[in-house]
C-alpha cells in the first residue's frame, strides 16, 4: 500500500512537470519556430563555374601615332633580343683582377710634374690637380672634384661640363653639384685617353662649364727610370 502511494505521487509529479514545460514552450513560441525550420527549403548547393580559357596575347606593339599608322607593326616575338638593345658606345671591359698600381715614387713624380705644368698656366683661369686612382679609371669611374673649387667656381646645380684635351678633342660629362663630381661621360673620357692609376691631370677652367685637361702620364716616369 505504501509503494502504491509513492508510485502514484511520482506519476502526479511527472505529469505536472510535463504540463509546466509544455506551457513554457507555448509561451516562448518554440513549437512554431521548430515547425518553421522543418518546413523551410534547403539552400541549393553553389553552382560550379568552369574556368575561362585564357586568350593568347599577340606580342605586337600598339601603334597610336598617325605618323606610323600605315606601317606594319613589328612582331617582337620573332625578333631576337639583340635587336631590342639600345645602341651604346662600346668599350672593352678592363679586367679588375689585373689592375696595375703605380708605385709611390712614380705617383709623386707625376704629381710634381703636374704642379710644374700648372705653375706655367695663365693664373686668370682657376685650376687644380687631380691624381688618378683605380676608382677613377676602372670599376666605378667616378671622379670627385675638390669641394672648395666646386663651391667657388662651378654651377650650383647639375650641369653638362665639357672636357677639352690637349689636342682640342671634346668630351661631355655630367657634373653632379650635390656630390661635386663627374659621373656620366667621365668613363668614356678615361677609357678614350687610356688613363691609369698614378696619372696626374691638371684641370683648368677656361669657361664656366668648360675645362682644359692636361694629362701627365705616370708611365713616363717608369720609362725614364728604365733608361
Amino acid at each position: 500500500m505504501v509503494m502504491s502511494n509513492k508510485v502514484l505521487a511520482y506519476e502526479e509529479s511527472r505529469q505536472k512537470r510535463l504540463e509546466e514545460n509544455k506551457k513554457r514552450m507555448e509561451e516562448l513560441n518554440l513549437n512554431k519556430l521548430a515547425q518553421a525550420l522543418r518546413n523551410s527549403p534547403k539552400p541549393s548547393p553553389m553552382k560550379k563555374t568552369k574556368p575561362r580559357a585564357k586568350q593568347p596575347v599577340e606580342l605586337t606593339a600598339v601603334r597610336r601615332s598617325s605618323r606610323v599608322a600605315d606601317k606594319p607593326a613589328p612582331n617582337y616575338k620573332e625578333m631576337g633580343l639583340e635587336t631590342l638593345r639600345i645602341g651604346r658606345r662600346s668599350y672593352g671591359r678592363r679586367d679588375l683582377l689585373n689592375r696595375v698600381y703605380a708605385s709611390d715614387g712614380n705617383r709623386l713624380d707625376a704629381i710634381q710634374r703636374a704642379e710644374d705644368l700648372e705653375a706655367g698656366l695663365d693664373n686668370q683661369f682657376p685650376s687644380f690637380i687631380k691624381p688618378m686612382l683605380q676608382s677613377h679609371v676602372t670599376g666605378g669611374f667616378w671622379l670627385g672634384l675638390p669641394v672648395q673649387f666646386c663651391k667657388a667656381h662651378l654651377p650650383k646645380h647639375d650641369e653638362m661640363i665639357t672636357l677639352v684635351d690637349e689636342n682640342g678633342d671634346e668630351s661631355d660629362t655630367k657634373y653632379l653639384a650635390m656630390k661635386t663630381g663627374l659621373s656620366g661621360g667621365w668613363r668614356g673620357f678615361a677609357l678614350d685617353h687610356e688613363l691609369v692609376d698614378g696619372d696626374a691631370l691638371v684641370f683648368q677652367l677656361i669657361e664656366p662649364t668648360r675645362f682644359k685637361v692636361y694629362i701627365i702620364r705616370v708611365n713616363e716616369a717608369e720609362e725614364k727610370g728604365a733608361e
